[in-house]
């Protein structure tokens, strides 16, 4: 200590060890301030033992004689910046700082000296509130889950630094980080478009975290296929539904502003000798380009429409897609997948079949309106046959035995019958899509519908006037895929081909790649994707 000299030291002391003295025992003695002092305040504690020496500058302040801290009031200069921060925060001043910078994040986008500036930091995401929801990037299958922290990618606009990539910089001039694509509010749009026998369905999204985002969907049956069985041509009236329906999802396109889009045609194109016709006269009509895909690609997008919901535990999957005009049925062979889960699960695609039969054809060869026990035996039957000369894999009864194999069900049928079972008075995708049944439930739901006439179909809010004569037929496909492949487990999907199409052009485009994966990306496979 300084300024402490002549007989206030030795006073200082004794006034010390005379507080300590009277001090309770136990108490934690009070710390003296090691900051210097003047002249007076030493006096002052020297004149009145019973003051602490602490407490001398305040008792001289308040006689007016010291103007200035000393002993016991040294303010440090972090107790002076906690003070004006306090302050600040009472004033109102940290709310406008705070919307000062998110003012100025969109101006500083293209500039890393004023976005270092605006932000503090080049590595830091200040992003809040609905901001920050979207800066958070979900690792994808496979992605270990100790690199979760790692996933926090920058504010809007920032460049990805160290903290994230282990290199510094943006994307070459022109591309959209695709990482960060989805965490952008206006980000990329995708869209996918389904037209098949029966229904037309388009769906708009935008990727977020380890999936998308629905904002837009469509809708409406047309049943393009009708006829096609047993003229090989689509009817006028057909193709006049189909039209509308697609000017809509056309006008729905642009006003959303859809950047990347798979626009596919099922089997009533491929079956009708004027499918060709029809998609030239799409494009004329309504500009939309429609690709007519073979089975196989069918059944695939299927597995990655619905991939999300198998079983992790399970070691094999029957997935079967019952359409309007065939029905597509595949095997996955997860006894060595090793972890994986996701879209990765597509790569373990042991064999698919296409069966030429739907709900649509099937239903006008045996009627679907009046289904007697009889006619719907002979349906089941009918199906069985084209089962028959059908082997998904050798071992596949094998694999079944070990109960370890569930099937997987996406088409309007099994949500019909999943929607009967809870017994919903409006259908909710909510409850449906994800449910599981099991195979007494399954198969009370059937003996349930083929028992319900025909009225009673059209009042259930499950089934409705559009499916009420098609329910029975996709119910006797479902009943001939049991009899053939029996599986104590049914899985529900309400979803398919669209969701198909939106995963692979997402993971194409390498939206839930990890940042490194994306960075090699810009050099090779994304380069020149819109």
């Amino acid at each position: 200590m300084t300024g402490l000299s002549g007989p206030a030291a030795p006073a200082d002391g004794q006034a010390a060890r005379a507080d300590a003295a009277k001090r309770p025992k136990g108490r934690r003695p009070r710390r003296r301030n090691k900051s210097a002092s003047n002249g007076e305040a030493a006096a002052f504690a020297a004149d009145h033992p019973s003051v602490r020496p602490s407490d001398a500058s305040r008792k001289l302040r308040e006689s007016g004689s010291e103007p200035v801290p000393a002993i016991g009031d040294a303010i440090s200069k972090k107790g002076l910046k906690a003070g004006r921060r306090r302050r600040r925060k009472a004033k109102g001043q940290s709310s406008e700082h705070n919307s000062a910078q998110s003012n100025a994040r969109p101006a500083a986008q293209g500039d890393a000296a004023a976005r270092k500036a605006a932000h503090g930091t080049q590595n830091v995401s200040r992003a809040t509130g609905a901001q920050e929801d979207m800066a958070l990037f979900q690792r994808p299958a496979g992605f270990p889950a100790g690199k979760a922290r790692e996933a926090r990618l920058p504010a809007l606009g920032d460049s990805i630094g160290s903290a994230q990539t282990g290199r510094r910089g943006r994307p070459p001039s022109g591309q959209l980080d695709p990482v960060r694509r989805f965490s952008e509010p206006d980000g990329p749009l995708y869209a996918a478009l389904d037209l098949g026998t029966n229904n037309c369905r388009l769906l708009i999204a935008r990727p977020q975290e380890r999936g998308f985002r629905v904002v837009d969907a469509y809708s409406r049956i047309v049943r393009l296929g009708e006829g096609v069985g047993a003229r090989r041509r689509l009817s006028p009236e057909a193709m006049d539904r189909a039209v509308e329906a697609l000017a809509n999802c056309h006008r729905k396109l642009e006003e959303r502003g859809v950047e990347r889009s798979r626009l596919i045609a099922t089997e009533a194109c491929r079956a009708a000798e004027n499918g060709a016709e029809f998609i030239d006269r799409v494009r004329r009509e309504t500009g939309l380009a429609l690709e007519i895909v073979n089975r196989e690609t069918e059944a695939r997008l299927a597995v990655a429409g619905c991939v999300s919901l198998v079983d992790q535990q399970a070691e094999g999957v029957i997935l079967f897609d019952i359409g309007g005009g065939s029905s597509e049925i595949v095997w996955l062979d997860l006894r060595n997948r090793c972890g994986a889960r996701g879209y990765a699960l597509t790569r373990f695609i042991r064999s698919w079949a296409s069966l030429p039969v739907g709900v649509v054809n099937l239903a006008e060869r045996h009627g679907g309106v009046d289904v007697t026990p009889q006619v719907f035996e002979a349906m089941v039957d009918d199906v069985s046959d084209h089962l028959a000369s059908f082997h998904l894999a050798d071992d596949l009864s094998a694999a079944i035995s070990g109960g370890g194999v569930h099937m997987l069900g996406t088409s309007g049928t099994v949500t019909t019958l999943a929607g009967v079972h809870f017994g919903l008075k409006r259908y909710d995708r909510r409850r449906v899509d994800g449910a599981w049944l099991d195979d007494v439930q399954v198969t009370t739901m059937i003996d349930r519908l083929r028992d319900m006439p025909y009225e009673e179909r059209v009042e259930n809010p499950c089934i409705g006037a559009d499916r009420a004569d098609l329910v029975l037929a996709g119910c006797a496909i479902l009943e001939a895929i049991r009899r053939r492949w029996s599986c104590p487990r049914l899985r529900v999907a309400d979803r398919g081909l669209r969701e198909g199409i939106l995963t692979e052009l997402m993971a194409a485009d390498g939206v839930w790649a990890r940042p490194s994966q994306a960075r090699r990306g810009w050099k090779g496979r994304y380069r020149g994707k819109s």
